[in-house]
């Protein structure tokens, strides 16, 4: 199956859960609601309220998030050539929560809301930067996950700093919830800030898929084939900076969704990085969607955080992969 045909199965599946999210949840609307709330027929009453300003950005920044991480694991996968790599091994994720960090302990989150996002994007660019300079002229894909050990390494332990020198309790308390990373308490407005880099960065690194192919057969090789190393490499850190710091600068952290959903891809379309980007891109925006839509179904208060929701279930998942062959073979 080529990852075309695998992503046209996938997307009628993302679009009927994304329907199905929009229905759960604590409030009393139902489908006939959901379903006059999208024929314009209940626009100004509760259920529009519920369906329109709270449950559909929510459900669009889940898909978002989803889509960024599925994509830039199974990108950054193929470019390091390692089954275990994951998005913030470059560093740009840990970066970019270092900015909202920031941005929170300086107390901009509630006065300027969009100060964090802005704060937390600006400091993923940066991180490429200086990711780049570490990396030298012609990095290497070794060279680029030791530059981005340290790039993340460094972001940190100054998020520990900050978190330390917390004035008080209670920012110390927010900025840890913020880390968890979550979609609840968001608006359109978040969702538009985050789509136009997270959209660009997609493309970037969707640009790079026959470079990755090459890649795949070693770099002499790939070198042999008119792929221009540093320029790929070049490529990857940008699109990863800015997918990846426009959605963390609204959503937190979230983990495991961007290691395991290449995993889930590749018993179905092979082992070639541009036939599993596109469908690792939707199995993200499904598993986060689904995840989102678990939590508003659990009988919890306070609600949990998306990020540990995804934590508990990508552990046992991660472990059940361990043992499928794909996996051994990728090893």
């Amino acid at each position: 199956m080529t990852g075309l045909s695998l992503s046209l199965r996938l997307l009628p599946v993302l679009i009927a859960l994304s329907f199905v999210s929009l229905l759960c949840g604590d409030a009393p609307v139902g489908l006939s609601d959901l379903l006059d709330w999208m024929g314009g027929a209940g626009n100004n009453g509760f259920a529009a309220i519920i369906f329109g300003d709270i449950r559909a950005p929510r459900v669009a920044l889940a898909a978002l998030n989803g889509l960024v991480l599925g994509m830039a694991g199974a990108a950054i996968q193929g470019l390091l050539r390692n089954p275990l790599a994951e998005p913030s091994l470059l560093g740009a994720s840990n970066a970019a929560a270092l900015g909202a960090v920031v941005a929170i302990y300086l107390g901009l989150s509630g006065t300027l809301s969009f100060i964090v996002p802005a704060f937390a994007a600006l400091a993923a660019l940066a991180s490429v930067v200086v990711l780049l300079l570490f990396a030298g002229k012609s990095p290497s894909s070794l060279r680029l996950i030791l530059a981005g050990f340290a790039v993340s390494a460094l972001a940190g332990a100054m998020i520990s700093l900050v978190l330390n020198l917390s004035p008080n309790i209670f920012a110390a308390l927010e900025i840890a919830f913020w880390l968890l990373g979550a979609v609840e308490n968001r608006s359109w407005a978040h969702v538009w800030l985050a789509l136009p880099g997270s959209m660009l960065g997609l493309c970037l690194l969707a640009s790079c898929a026959r470079a990755l192919d090459a890649l795949a057969l070693g770099d002499r090789v790939a070198e042999s084939l008119g792929t221009d190393l540093r320029y790929l490499n070049i490529r990857m850190a940008l699109g990863l900076a800015l997918a990846l710091g426009s959605v963390v600068a609204v959503t937190g952290v979230i983990g495991f969704v961007g290691l395991v959903a290449p995993h889930l891809v590749r018993p179905f379309c092979g082992y070639r990085p541009s036939q599993i980007l596109l469908p690792s891109a939707l199995v993200g925006a499904i598993m986060l969607i689904a995840a989102d839509s678990l939590i508003r179904l659990l009988p919890v208060s306070p609600e949990l955080k998306l990020g540990v929701l995804t934590a508990f279930l990508g552990v046992p998942l991660l472990l059940y992969l361990l043992r499928l062959p794909h996996f051994r073979k990728l090893a």
